[in-house]
């Protein structure tokens, strides 16, 4: 399938799709033309990457884990041993970066207070 179907089926735009190829992500076919054509695992492979994205994962680490999952039902599983490790690694990170979130809100409701105070 070309690039206009492949956004047609998942609701990605073609900028997108070939962003996705330039991470790595997907490896279309590449015709005598230099048009690009999809494989019917691609439409998956979409959407695969866009719950990663979702999740809060980058391109890059997508690009690595990618080939390490697959889909059952509407669930990924891991199926390589280390990819666990790797994903719990990627959580702590995100968890790191909520706390140091909350920890500036938190810094910033104290200076909205203090200024409110003072203008009242």
């Amino acid at each position: 399938m070309r690039i206009g179907e492949l956004t047609r089926r998942t609701g990605v735009n073609e900028r997108l799709l070939r962003y996705y190829e330039q991470q790595g992500l997907l490896q279309p076919e590449r015709l005598p033309s230099g048009y690009r054509v999809y494989r019917e695992s691609d439409v998956a492979a979409v959407n695969r990457i866009r719950s990663l994205l979702a999740a809060g994962l980058s391109t890059a680490t997508i690009a690595q884990i990618l080939p390490c999952l697959r889909e059952e039902g509407e669930r990924l599983v891991p199926t390589c041993p280390d990819l666990i490790a790797q994903l719990r690694a990627e959580r702590e990170r995100m968890t790191s970066a909520i706390e140091e979130l909350e920890t500036s809100r938190s810094l910033l409701d104290s200076v909205i207070t203090a200024g409110l105070a003072t203008t009242a």
